[in-house]
């Protein structure tokens, strides 16, 4: 497998695969606003937006059948977002989490997540179809979250199904969101990352997760570690300085775009994967999609919460 390539004249399909929750915005009065949130949704959602009518893009998890997740649901449905994998198991709930933002927009997160519904998408009876049908999509995105939730017989059934949606031409796609919350320790997360890295094409890696989970030196031997992985193509984000991209052996420095006052950071690496990801299957250069991820981080930040509204 190669880099990506851009989308074919069939319609295609992509799924992204991971947890999304019940979000609390935690105001400066001391009130709470309400919404959704989660890595692999938010970039759904962005993704969604993006593409438009030229793809389908679903998601994958496991909810409840609670008001909340009623409610995620339809929301999702208005963003276009297909629903058809989505679990909803009886009496489960999905997690919360509370944003708390200092004076500069910097986030801190809460999480009630234990008990979430998530952790068992690839353990009931029903997510056998699921995954026979996974094998057959064209693009399938996760996280190190993703990973995470799934607990270590859903991430082995995962793994495998990745394996044979590669096999079967498919484009694998991995953004790092390293947790150490989320993980009964490092080594446990350090197997399950280099148990998929392999099967990847297109790493979208946050280079604070990579030096926390595998204390790599700089962005240099990030890029040699993955070289030797094989890794086609790796993307560096790095806040609000250049993104940092090796792609077939040439290095691309791409500048991040300047905002005078940033709100809140929430999602603004899932929205950069999201345009990234995007720019690259709509037939754009590594360099031009990185533009157009920092152009639409950019705008994140500039308001509360992990989506904003649409244009």
């Amino acid at each position: 497998m190669t880099t990506l390539s851009p989308l074919g004249p069939n319609t295609p399909r992509i799924a992204l695969i991971g947890e999304c929750m019940i979000e609390l915005q935690h105001r400066a009065d001391g009130s709470l606003q309400q919404s959704f949130g989660g890595d692999t949704l938010n970039t759904a959602v962005y993704l969604s937006r993006a593409l438009g009518d030229k793809a389908q893009v679903d998601y994958v998890t496991a909810l409840g059948d609670d008001s909340f997740s009623d409610a995620m649901c339809q929301s999702w449905a208005e963003e276009g977002i297909g629903l058809e994998w989505v679990q909803r198991l009886p009496g489960r709930l999905p997690g919360l989490y509370c944003i708390q933002t200092d004076a500069n927009g910097e986030r801190r997160f809460l999480y009630w997540r234990n008990e979430a519904a998530v952790r068992d998408c690839f353990t009931t009876p029903a997510a056998e179809p699921i995954l026979a049908a996974l094998a057959d999509y064209d693009v399938l995105y996760f996280s190190g979250i993703t990973l995470a939730v799934l607990g270590a017989k859903g991430r082995e059934r995962l793994i495998q199904t990745l394996i044979e949606a590669r096999q079967r031409d498919a484009r694998i796609v991995f953004d790092n969101n390293y947790r150490p919350r989320l993980w009964a320790s490092q080594e446990e997360a350090r197997a399950a990352y280099r148990s998929v890295l392999p099967h990847v094409d297109l790493a979208l890696l946050t280079v604070d997760d990579e030096q926390a989970l595998f204390h790599f030196a700089d962005c240099d031997a990030v890029f040699e570690a993955y070289a030797q992985i094989g890794t086609p193509e790796v993307v560096l984000k790095r806040g609000a300085e250049a993104c940092l991209i090796r792609c077939d052996g040439e290095a691309f420095e791409v500048p991040a775009q300047k905002v005078e006052k940033v709100v809140d950071t929430t999602a603004a690496g899932d929205s950069f994967s999201a345009a990234y990801l995007a720019r690259r299957l709509l037939g754009g250069s590594p360099a031009e999609a990185a533009e157009a991820g920092h152009w639409l981080a950019s705008k994140v930040i500039q308001v509360p919460g992990a989506l904003i509204p649409k244009e």
